[in-house]
């Protein structure tokens, strides 16, 4: 079975052609103009999905010799994440998938997080623990299986990467601040400082806002 991909939650167009549960080819492209601002600006992001997104695909199917009549299905995220962004991406797949009379199937972005060990070819043994830390979220489940989680806690306020994203912006680092706070966290003295030690509402509860 044949499927194509789409991902277009954010700010980052991304695109992949699946084979019998195998990715034999996926990509992204980054908006990195929204550094400009220090932040993701919505309606830049939908704009430039809808530039990017029918060149990769068709880019990508050229490239593995590929065809859209070849397709047996396609799928897109479907949420959590921009309205505009991702109304790109589920009409371009509905679209072709109208066009050639094939199933369209709407992914959660966050599963899609839940399962990427398992996309990239490891066996996660069940039950496991997942972590999701993930933009906005940060939050423990149980899995069980495919669609079979467990909510088990999360943050009461910031997520973590809201907490490392502020946190380096008010330090002026540049743009995504996140991930260059981490990078120079990597030769900090972890003992400089003491930071306040959150009380959740149970052992599963995360808090970030104190950090900042």
């Amino acid at each position: 079975m044949k499927l194509l991909g789409i991902e277009t939650s954010c700010d980052e167009t991304g695109v992949a052609l699946v084979e019998d549960g195998a990715v034999l080819d996926a990509r992204v492209a980054t908006q990195e103009i929204h550094a400009r601002w220090g932040g993701v600006v919505p309606e830049i992001a939908s704009r430039l999905h809808q530039k990017t997104l029918s060149r990769m695909v068709g880019e990508i199917l050229a490239d593995n010799r590929w065809t859209c009549a070849g397709l047996d299905g396609v799928a897109a995220t479907r949420g959590p994440g921009l309205i505009g962004a991702l109304l790109v991406g589920v009409s371009f797949a509905k679209g072709l998938a109208v066009a050639r009379d094939i199933p369209f199937v709407g992914v959660n972005h966050l599963e899609g997080h839940l399962w990427a060990a398992e996309g990239a070819g490891r066996t996660v043994p069940m039950p496991a623990l997942a972590l999701l830390v993930s933009g906005g979220h940060t939050e423990l489940f149980r899995v069980d299986g495919f669609g079979r989680y467990t909510f088990l806690g999360g943050t009461l306020d910031d997520a973590a990467g809201e907490a490392f994203d502020k946190v380096g912006g008010l330090l002026g680092l540049p743009y995504p601040a996140g991930a260059e706070l981490s990078r120079l966290a990597e030769d900090g003295d972890g003992g400089k400082y003491s930071f306040p030690v959150a009380r959740g509402t149970d052992a599963f509860s995360f808090s970030f806002s104190g950090l900042k």
